[in-house]
């Protein structure tokens, strides 16, 4: 069928209308005229895939990865990044129209990053495969649980995507090839971790080929056999050896492979900079992070002179925090907190607020808000519905006005859709 496309979606897909319904075309972009295969008709929506593209949109570029529309991490490399980033803008806009009922009284210019080589944590899946001459490493198919078959990957740090091949290598080597699932890089400033998941124990020759593997690649090397508290060093027995640096706040925040950071290390820079902006910290003002995980928000505000307390549901987590103030010289106070089912009242009441939750949002916490404070939030959302749905508490029960927001583009070339927002109290001062 011939479609004209009149938009892009968040997910990278022209957004087409035909016969009264809504058709998502893969692989199209807006403005095109394209011919399209139908591969799902819903009662509301139909979804296609491009044939061919009769007239081309000036944002269309050829993808950089030869592993593009099989494997699944990317889904936006044939868009330039510009574009990219205006569609996750209004997809922010339309969630915050549609879902909050809300409208920002100013949008913040979108931070950019680096679009290749970003990635500094990745889930890679492994899978044994006899008929693909050994084991695959890399992210699934699109729209699959198979493994793409990949050779290297250019969001990864080149020394990462370097990897791939000889990891391959390496799990066809092992006697429990096909009981490792995964392997999760997790790349710091002056050091990377390989993370392998495994279902049963190594034997001895498998501890000697991880060994070898670690010093000819100048990789460490944990294990981790069940649940996130299982991971520990292997090669080289040495447990603190990933950080990364905040250097306009002058610290560094030291994290274990398992734990919770942001993948793209540069525009998290960005990100907290804006973020502590935004707030505004006063020295003596009493300020909560919520979901603080490793102190990535807490120890720069807390640099400026406020009193903070950061609060996380993860024990493992807090305990990390506490171990980065006091290596960074910081009074900072972390507590563990059911952030679902939350009470602040026992340290409150709190100037100011940091919040950034996981992709289920803050319902529990925005809802459990006195009248009094806090009197201005930060808002980092993973997920712009839930972002929305908060919003529309905030601003419709609470008394809040959203006074900006805008996209972060943690993720380019993906459907991921990061932003910061900033509400305020309406009649509270600065």
């Amino acid at each position: 069928m011939k479609l004209e496309i009149d938009a892009l979606d968040a997910a990278g897909r022209g957004v087409a209308r035909s016969a009264g319904k809504v058709v998502f075309v893969e692989g199209a972009l807006a403005g095109e005229l394209i011919e399209a295969r139908l591969l799902e008709s819903k009662s509301k929506f139909d979804r296609a895939r491009v044939t061919e593209v009769l007239r081309p949109s000036a944002s269309r570029r050829t993808p950089q990865c030869p592993h593009f529309g099989v494997c699944g991490g990317c889904a936006t490399q044939h868009v330039d990044g510009r574009t990219q980033v205006a569609a996750k803008q209004r997809w922010l806009e339309d969630n915050l129209a549609r879902i909050g009922k809300v409208k920002a009284e100013a949008m913040l210019p979108p931070i950019y990053g680096e679009e290749w080589g970003y990635r500094h944590r990745a889930r890679l899946s492994v899978r044994f495969v006899e008929g693909k001459g050994g084991a695959l490493v890399g992210f699934r198919e699109r729209k699959s649980t198979y493994v793409a078959d990949m050779q290297g990957c250019d969001v990864l740090p080149p020394k990462t995507s370097a990897l791939i091949v000889p990891l391959r290598e390496l799990i066809a080597r092992l006697s429990i090839r096909d009981r490792v699932p995964q392997v999760e890089a997790a790349v710091g400033d002056s050091a990377t971790v390989l993370l392998f998941r495994h279902l049963l124990p190594f034997d001895a020759r498998d501890e000697a080929l991880l060994r070898e593997f670690a010093d000819a690649n100048a990789v460490c090397i944990w294990l981790q056999a069940a649940g996130p508290e299982t991971a520990r060093p292997f090669h080289p027995d040495a447990r603190n050896v990933l950080d990364y640096g905040l250097p306009e706040f002058g610290v560094r925040i030291a994290f274990q492979p398992a734990d919770f950071t942001q993948v793209n290390p540069a525009v998290n820079r960005l990100l907290v900079s804006r973020a502590v902006r935004l707030l505004a910290p006063r020295p003596g003002e009493r300020i909560a992070d919520l979901f603080c995980g490793v102190g990535n928000f807490t120890l720069p505000l807390a640099a400026g002179g406020a009193q903070v307390i950061g609060f996380e549901g993860s024990a493992l987590l807090v305990e990390r925090a506490r171990e980065n103030a006091a290596a960074n010289k910081l009074v900072a106070q972390f507590e563990v907190a059911d952030l679902f089912k939350p009470n602040l009242d026992p340290w409150g009441p709190f100037d100011k607020f940091l919040i950034d939750p996981p992709r289920e949002g803050a319902i529990g916490l925005v809802h459990s808000l006195p009248d009094a404070w806090p009197r201005r939030i930060v808002y980092v959302s993973c997920d712009p519905a839930t972002l929305a749905r908060d919003a529309d508490v905030l601003v419709h029960s609470k008394g809040f006005r959203l006074s900006s927001a805008g996209v972060v583009n943690m993720f380019p070339h993906t459907a991921h859709v990061e932003s910061i927002a900033l509400f305020e109290r309406n009649g509270a001062s600065p």
